[in-house]
């Protein structure tokens, strides 16, 4: 029989699966990027990745530059977890400190418990393609095709139309080039390799070989020392490896130590293969590395048998494996035939353009699929590519929120694999935070700070004392890292994952927050020291300070993780005596509290902030990326979360634009949310490296989020968002459209993940939902909400559900 429902004023028919109707998802419109000119800067350029290799092509005509870059490529080698052995004797003293109220002083101590800074992300080179001098140049044209993971140049001459494609092959693991030419014999150019690294052409027969290596040490581009930044020391440092060849058709290929020389071709391919020797973060690069050597002749010599229509199809055959499963479609057609970069500045005018919304969307999901492919390596600031020797700080994991935000859309957008490399890093972090937790606190567990690297730098920043607190010192990073093992666990339902690789990170994790907490005059557990990453508070007696006891941000991490960690225990039936403990902890844990202005205090006393608009919003974590703070179980402390964003005001830097769209998609105001997505995308010119954060975050010309300057999680952020506005889930519900905006009338998506294991495809049309279905484990149940009504239903036997509307008559 049918199922009848009326939801407001409409009656709706629940179809099993054998419904004769079929539920379709509408048909995503092509993806692409284009441009009618070269780029002239970083941020106009187009970038392409297999996850390790990465390639950022400016699709020059003269001369084509094009960045190299090897995700595992990084100044220093592993670090010493043991390099500040008595820090711990200053935390009696810092907590007597906050005991007496003396913030000043503990401040002062706690720099006493710092460490060194993180290593950088080094750029790997840059590949040139120069071609004699055109003087007349027509019908320039490149893009970048998101549904491909290709990138195309072409353009006129006088004699011929030049056509360049490039790909960075996953499975054949190198970087490719198909050049061709209209005219026979046409085609003349000279291939070339410059790095800022140390770097040499090495003799070989075969190929142009090139073998460098990266510095001991890259100084963040922010430390102001007296002497030389960079430090190359002979046997030390990450060794790497840049192999290049070429198949040509007609013509003549010359060969030297360093170039190739192409003239009078038609067709020619270019085979360039990469390959460090970093052999992982507890590995010697110099002593106990990889052979990069071998490694970068063994990927060319094996992807050469291959012609470019191979490479090409065993490319397409993997990327489309991943890109393909998620569709959204906002409109059925695109009638804006405009550049990306001119699109942007319509957009900016206030201009509709429900296609860049998409695009931008499905071009987060194209960056975490090309830079986060890496077992141990994720994605850090700028994903995979990087061009300075001294990127934006240090283009590390920042742990107090970037490194985390890089994997908001890796669950919820079908990436789970992608996942994998941040989640394989938190094992690395846990063997150094075991020793940092032990040195810097004389406490159990593990621990992260704000910063970390490829050698899986754990200890706090700030150069042994000359860092600011308020960044530095802030110790939650493994706290918020293990919400992403749960995390994992909930949208996969992998219990042999759960209890193999997340609980044990994250039961110690939470072995490290108990030893951080301490009693406060009423008797409430609260951490002591703490702090609320980057934001300073003024006392009632004007004093400016970054250290005290019970921030709200530490707390919300503590019960996050204490809440999943219960509930872990539970489904795995192990340490009853611990979850006794962690849930006579979680109702003796200091509460959050409202301030005078009605918002959620990040203080543990209704203080002041330093900076009332501060980009940073770590106590609302327990509203997003956490899950305890919601609109139906604590509507009082959402309310002040709110409130709190309306203080702060919608003006901040692109990555904290992504997560405040988050943040009010969870509070299910879709038009808010959709307000500061458009915001999201405000045009933003190419700056060189500029750090402004009044200017506001925004969009490059490329795409790329700016901070400014670039950094990459603003994208995932931002991507993250349009999944959250369109379905979100907990262990127990489905919401449908919880936050869809008036701008967002009708619409569908395909292939969105939810927590349980759930797949769907959702169709709305005037702003109702019309119809979805649903993928998940055979004869499970349900619980679905739409428009505050929540109804439950089963999974049949091949584990899918579908429902449709329809209008009363």
């Amino acid at each position: 029989m049918k199922k009848l429902l009326s939801l407001g004023g409409m009656l709706f028919i629940c179809l099993p699966l054998f419904a004769q109707k079929k539920i379709t998802s509408g048909i995503q419109l092509p993806m692409k990027l284009w441009y009618n000119r070269p780029a002239a800067a970083f941020e106009e350029a187009l970038v392409l990745g297999n996850g390790r290799a990465g390639a950022t092509i400016y699709g020059g005509v003269a001369s084509d530059l094009i960045h190299l870059n090897d995700i595992t490529l990084w100044s220093g080698e592993p670090v010493d977890p043991y390099m500040n052995k008595n820090a711990y004797l200053q935390l009696p003293k810092v907590r007597e400190a906050l005991l007496r109220e003396d913030y000043p002083a503990a401040d002062t101590l706690v720099r006493k418990m710092q460490g060194k800074f993180s290593e950088s992300y080094a750029p790997l080179g840059n590949l040139y393609i120069d071609f004699p001098v055109q003087d007349s140049i027509k019908n320039y044209y490149r893009e970048l095709d998101l549904d491909r993971a290709i990138s195309t140049v072409r353009f006129k001459t006088s004699s011929t139309t030049i056509t360049k494609e490039y790909l960075v092959s996953y499975p054949d693991q190198v970087f490719a080039i198909h050049i061709t030419s209209s005219q026979q014999n046409e085609l003349n150019c000279t291939i070339r390799f410059q790095s800022l690294l140390q770097y040499a052409p090495v003799a070989n027969p075969a190929f142009v070989q090139i073998g460098g290596r990266a510095p001991v040490r890259a100084e963040p581009n922010y430390v102001r020392k007296k002497g030389n930044p960079i430090i190359f020391l002979p046997n030390r440092g990450t060794h790497f490896t840049t192999d290049f060849a070429a198949v040509v058709k007609d013509g003549k290929l010359i060969r030297t130590d360093s170039t190739l020389q192409i003239q009078s071709a038609t067709e020619v391919t270019v085979y360039v293969s990469m390959a460090t020797s970093f052999n992982g973060f507890d590995k010697n690069p110099a002593t106990q590395g990889v052979n990069d050597t071998a490694m970068a002749a063994t990927q060319l010599r094996k992807a050469m048998q291959k012609n470019w229509s191979q490479l090409l199809a065993s490319h397409l055959a993997d990327y489309r494996t991943y890109f393909s499963r998620v569709q959204l479609s906002l409109t059925n057609r695109d009638t804006i035939q405009l550049p990306t970069d001119q699109r942007l500045h319509r957009y900016a005018r206030g201009e509709s353009d429900p296609y860049l919304e998409t695009l931008y969307f499905q071009f987060g999901r194209y960056l975490l699929i090309s830079s986060s492919r890496t077992p141990g390596v994720p994605a850090n600031l700028q994903g995979l590519w990087n061009p300075h020797i001294q990127p934006p700080w240090s283009s590390n994991y920042t742990m107090n929120i970037n490194a985390e935000e890089n994997y908001w859309l890796a669950e919820n957008t079908n990436l789970s694999e992608m996942h994998q490399p941040f989640l394989s890093f938190l094992h690395n972090l846990e063997k150094t935070g075991r020793i940092t937790a032990q040195t810097f606190y004389n406490a159990p567990g593990w621990v992260c700070h704000h910063n970390s690297d490829i050698w899986a730098m754990t200890n706090p920043v700030g150069d042994f004392g000359n860092g600011s607190p308020n960044w530095a010192n802030w110790n939650m990073g493994a706290a918020w890292a293990c919400t992403h093992l749960w995390e994992h666990y909930l949208y996969t339902q992998d219990q042999t994952f759960l209890r193999n690789q997340a609980y044990p990170l994250m039961k110690g994790a939470a072995e490290f927050c108990l030893a951080m907490l301490v009693k406060d005059p009423m008797g409430n557990w609260v951490t002591a020291p703490a702090s609320s990453p980057e934001n300073n508070y003024v006392t009632d007696k004007g004093f400016t300070g970054s250290i005290l006891y019970g921030g709200t941000a530490d707390l919300a991490m503590i019960r996050e993780l204490f809440l999943n960690l219960i509930a872990a225990q539970s489904i795995l039936q192990v340490d009853a005596s611990m979850q006794k403990q962690l849930t006579e902890t979680l109702q003796k844990l200091y509460p959050y509290q409202v301030g005078k202005n009605g918002n959620l205090q990040e203080w543990y006393y209704d203080w002041k902030d330093a900076d009332p608009k501060h980009r940073h919003q770590s106590h609302l974590y327990g509203l997003y990326p956490g899950t305890h703070i919601t609109l139906s179980e604590t509507p009082h402390f959402a309310n002040a979360a709110k409130r709190t964003l309306e203080i702060k005001g919608d003006e901040t830097t692109g990555w904290s634009k992504g997560w405040r769209i988050n943040l009010w998609a969870r509070l299910q105001d879709g038009n808010h949310a959709y307000k500061m997505y458009r915001e999201l995308l405000k045009y933003v010119e190419p700056d060189n490296v500029k750090v402004n954060y009044a200017r506001g975050g925004g969009t490059y010309p490329n795409l790329f989020d700016a901070h400014p300057p670039f950094q990459i999680d603003g994208n995932f952020g931002g991507a993250a968002a349009v999944a959250e506005m369109l379905l979100q889930s907990s262990a127990s519900a489905i919401h449908l459209l919880p936050a869809l905006p008036d701008a967002w009338q009708t619409g569908s998506v395909k292939g969105l993940k939810a927590r349980g294991g759930f797949e769907l495809i959702l169709q709305w049309k005037n702003g109702s939902l019309q119809s979805f279905s649903v993928k998940g484990k055979p004869n499970s149940k349900l619980n679905w909400v739409y428009q505050g009504k929540t109804r439950s239903a089963q999974l049949n036997e091949q584990g899918a559900f579908q429902w449709m509307a329809q209008p009363h008559s």
